[in-house]
């Protein structure tokens, strides 16, 4: 896997774990996690008072970091799906202009793919907002640990898990 993507271009898993074994006991869900992915939100209780400062080569490098926790069975069975990580969400016309996604899953989730699938589709697209994450964390620990949440909450609607259930699983 790629260790130094400039900022927006794609890092693919490709189900090895370059320097180690992949880990595979889940992160505990932080406070912050209740918008990892599609959560959306407003208001100023919800950030923290100072954004953490991050390098987009540190936040890059704790994005990397997130992928090797997927377990090696999951990482081999994703399938055609880039990761990207961008600075902010836009919001799209006719959406919520206050909307704040952490991450963003694009694509035909694994649970829906059929035989028509596989002509010509373009890869899934996760998308991973950087400044939405420093925003609601105050420390490095803190953005570590909701860049993994979102990494994998993403990861999840590839495999076709969506947000109730990711919420009961506490990965929300």
């Amino acid at each position: 896997m790629p260790v130094n993507f400039p900022p927006g271009l794609p890092i693919v898993p490709d189900g090895d774990a370059p320097g180690g074994p992949r880990i595979s006991s889940p992160l505990p869900s932080s406070g912050a996690g209740t918008y990892a992915g599609s959560g959306a939100g407003s208001g100023a209780a919800q950030f923290a008072t100072v954004p953490f400062e991050m390098s987009p080569e540190d936040f890059e490098a704790a994005v990397n970091d997130a992928l090797l926790l997927i377990p090696d069975k999951a990482a081999r069975a994703m399938d055609n799906v880039a990761i990207f990580i961008e600075d902010d969400y836009i919001p799209q016309p006719g959406e919520d202009p206050d909307t704040v996604l952490l991450g963003l899953y694009e694509g035909v989730p694994l649970t829906e793919r059929d035989s028509w699938w596989d002509a010509g589709s373009l890869p899934d697209r996760i998308t991973i907002f950087r400044q939405p994450i420093l925003d609601i964390c105050e420390s490095r620990q803190e953005v570590i640990d909701e860049v993994a949440i979102t990494v994998i909450h993403e990861i999840a609607h590839h495999f076709g898990i969506g947000e109730d259930r990711l919420h009961e699983l506490g990965w929300g």
